[in-house]
């Protein structure tokens, strides 16, 4: 197995509520950069908008603690970068790595089906610099649980948790300091072919568009007829 990158440490945990919800208490008292938590099992575990995340034993649980310090409004970078480091995790596992797709701004999908999320959680300084970041990623290695209205799917194999996690935490260090335009490429080479139709729910309703490339945030960028129109949130194709 790959070592760990310099400065970081990875604590297992058996059974959490939530690897993201112990990290956001660490944070707050003062926890440094570097710290991965991984549990073999969450009771609690969460994804967007306050859903559920099923967690069940053998797929892979952590959530990663970085501390920025650049502008708290940079902050949207890290759903890009954590879904390219889940990318280039399981990526080694796949006997097609065509196969696996991002979809925006934080799913990992393998044959169109769900395979990973990533949930990005941040907080800020009274000077408007990003304090900490939190990055809690699932990934389902040994089991596909059931969401209702999704296709869902494990990595093929037995890849153990261990080492696709050290594989996850090298990639997101390797993603820490590049330039956004670089995370926006790297999204973009397995994201939606330019010009796919996709439909965005938010809380004001859906918008169908086609794909016409990420903002220079990482917002999402649909052509509706009128010119590309931008979308910093909502979800894409019923996620």
């Amino acid at each position: 197995m790959e070592a760990l990158p310099p400065g970081w440490r990875l604590r297992f945990e058996e059974t959490l509520p939530s690897t993201s919800d112990l990290l956001l208490r660490l944070a707050a008292a003062g926890e440094p950069e570097g710290l991965a938590v991984m549990a073999r099992r969450q009771t609690g575990g969460r994804g967007r908008d306050g859903r559920v995340w099923e967690s069940p034993a053998g797929n892979l649980y952590i959530s990663l603690l970085l501390r920025p310090g650049t502008p708290a409004r940079d902050a949207a970078r890290w759903s890009l970068a954590g879904a390219i480091a889940m990318a280039e995790a399981v990526e080694p596992d796949l006997p097609d790595p065509a196969a696996l797709r991002v979809k925006w701004p934080n799913d990992l999908l393998l044959d169109g089906a769900k395979l990973a999320g990533v949930l990005c959680e941040s907080g800020a300084t009274p000077g408007g610099r990003l304090d900490w970041v939190i990055l809690g990623c699932g990934i389902n290695l040994a089991v596909a649980p059931e969401v209702p209205g999704r296709a869902t799917t494990r990595l093929p194999g037995d890849a153990p948790p261990e080492q696709v996690a050290v594989r996850l935490i090298r990639s997101v260090v390797s993603w820490r300091d590049r330039p956004m335009p670089d995370l926006i490429a790297a999204w973009l080479r397995r994201g939606p072919a330019l010009g796919e139709r996709l439909t965005l729910r938010t809380g004001t309703g859906e918008t169908t568009g086609s794909f016409a490339g990420l903002a220079e945030d990482g917002a999402l960028l649909l052509d509706t007829g009128a010119g590309p129109r931008r979308f910093g949130s909502g979800e894409v194709d019923g996620a």
